[in-house]
This record gives structure tokens, C-alpha cells and sequence, in this order.
């Protein structure tokens, strides 16, 4: 399989159409045009469905698009490791970081990147830890930040940081200041309906076993994928959120809020940094989670 021709295809697939990825390949139409065909007659299957709105992968094209992105990552590591003889902090790494997380730390993180290794490229992508896990296995990332990740034979953890969740509610308007309400029960949390992610969310997953282990159940009023949406939804008195302290204070309206400690028993959530046990780590992705613990470290307050 010609690699060329796999960047071509992966393109391709990705933005949608041969008209838009020969132009962000800088190659003439018809030459990308004949390349995929080429792959396509190599490996006897329709990897895209042409028609006059773009191009579209098949079933086929869609599990080579998964291999691909993997596989052209890797040819990039092996790049980089290539560049370590000449003593330069270069290449791409791939980081994922959750979503309560990234709004907090993509910026600080890409700066002091960019800083400290000029003639690397850093690449952050938001996501479920599950799906980072997976992703992480199958060479897509290099690096992920994930919560209540499990060890295992495929990824190595290191502990990170750990976070208190608390009850979110909205604050009665008209107070200038945080009534600083009491805490609360577990057992009181699972009587509110809550503004919730959807499973395979780690903190959903979380606070579900920690209420079966109570013999209580969540009450669901609305499965929302996204922090600033449950907070928007909070704010606008659909329910109560489940979040960390620092969810709520880098969001767009932190006043908007007011927070209660859970006890009985306190929810506690662990943030991990996680790599592949499957491949070796290069200098520069050493590089790169010495800089996600430091700027963690000055970022975010530990609870």
C-alpha cells in the first residue's frame, strides 16, 4: 500500500470531497483522482461513493479511513524519531483532553508549546475518555488526559489530579453573592433531576455507581453531552448539574451558579494522564506531558 496514495484517500474522505482535498494537498484533481483509484483497484473494493456532491466513504472506506489516520501517525512518530539524532524536540504529538477540561487548558498549553519546542506541532482534540482510551490503543493519539481511567495491558497511567463534585444549581437572582449553601446528601442529589451527559460519560458513570452503591438511582431530567450546554441548561432552570468546582468557574457566567459539597459519600473524581504501553514514547511526547502536568499544575486549583 503506497502511503501517498493513503494520505490522498484519507483526505479525501475526511473533508468530503476530491475538489476540496486536492486544494488543501496542493495536487492537481485528476492526479489525486487516479492515486485513490489506483488504492481502490489494489485492495479490490469502492473505498468512495462519488456523486455530484462530494465524495463519501464506503463501509470499506470508512474502516481504512480508521487504520489510516492511525497508520499516517505513526509514519510521523517514526519521523520524529528519526529527528532525535540530530537533538531537536520535533514532530507532532496528538493530545485529547475532556471536555470540562479543555476550555481550561488548550490555551496555556499551546502556548507554552509553542514556546518550548518551536519545530514540534501539537494537535488537541476534545472527547469522551472511552473514546480517547480506544484511541489512544489504535495510534490516533498519543497522549490523553481522561477521568476514572482504568489500567490496563494496552495503556500506561500516571495520576494527575483529583477533583470534588458538586451539587450545581442555579443562584436566586438578585444576590450579589453566594449563599454559600449547605451540603448535601448523596441520597438528597438522587431526588433532584439532574442535567446529566450521557453514558459512556466517565463522571455519569461515576455518580451512577456511586449511587447504586446506595441503593439509589439518578433522576434524570435531561442527558446533554456538553458542559457549557448543562450549565446554560441549569442556568435556565431545567435541572441541577454534577460537575467539578472548576467546571463551573471557567465557564462563560460562574455567578450565575452556586455549588454544594456532596457527602455521604463525597464524590470524587481522578484525572489521569494516559499513553500506549503498545509504543514507545519519543522525547518529544515526554516533552509534552512533563508541560500538560505543569500547566495543569498552574491552572487548575486542586479542591
Amino acid at each position: 500500500m503506497d502511503l501517498k496514495q493513503l494520505e490522498y484517500f484519507v483526505r479525501v474522505a475526511e473533508l468530503g470531497s476530491f475538489t476540496r482535498a486536492a486544494i488543501a494537498l496542493d495536487v492537481a484533481q485528476p492526479a489525486l483522482s487516479r492515486q485513490v483509484r489506483l488504492l481502490e483497484v489494489e485492495l479490490h473494493q469502492n473505498l468512495l461513493t462519488r456523486n455530484g456532491r462530494g465524495a463519501l466513504p464506503t463501509e470499506a472506506g470508512k474502516l481504512l479511513l480508521a487504520h489510516g489516520r492511525g497508520i499516517l501517525h505513526q509514519v510521523e512518530r517514526a519521523k520524529e524519531e528519526l529527528g532525535r539524532v540530530r537533538g531537536s524536540l520535533a514532530g507532532r504529538v496528538a493530545v485529547g483532553l475532556p471536555t470540562s477540561l479543555a476550555r481550561v487548558l488548550t490555551v496555556p498549553l499551546t502556548r507554552a508549546f509553542r514556546q518550548q519546542m518551536p519545530d514540534a506541532t501539537i494537535s488537541i482534540s476534545e472527547g469522551l475518555s472511552v473514546a480517547m482510551q480506544e484511541s489512544l490503543v489504535n495510534g490516533r493519539l498519543d497522549i490523553a488526559v481522561l477521568y476514572n481511567a482504568q489500567p490496563g495491558a494496552e495503556i500506561e497511567i500516571t495520576p494527575l489530579l483529583e477533583e470534588d463534585l458538586l451539587l450545581v444549581q442555579p443562584r436566586p437572582p438578585g444576590l450579589q453573592e453566594d449563599p454559600a449553601p449547605g451540603p448535601i446528601t448523596l441520597k438528597a442529589v438522587s431526588q433532584l433531576p439532574l442535567v446529566i451527559p450521557s453514558r459512556p460519560n466517565a463522571i455519569r458513570m461515576h455518580v451512577e455507581s456511586e449511587m447504586a452503591n446506595i441503593g439509589c438511582r439518578l433522576k434524570i431530567a435531561l442527558e446533554i453531552d456538553g458542559v457549557s450546554a448543562i450549565l446554560d441548561l441549569v442556568a435556565d432552570g431545567a435541572g441541577y448539574a454534577v460537575l467539578s468546582r472548576n467546571a463551573v468557574a471557567n465557564s462563560v457566567r460562574p455567578s450565575a451558579f452556586s455549588v454544594r459539597t456532596i457527602h455521604e459519600p463525597v464524590l470524587r473524581t481522578k484525572v489521569s494522564l494516559a499513553t500506549s504501553s503498545l509504543r514507545p514514547t519519543t522525547l518529544t511526547q515526554q516533552a509534552t506531558l512533563a508541560l500538560i502536568r505543569q500547566t495543569v499544575e498552574q491552572i487548575i486549583k486542586p479542591d
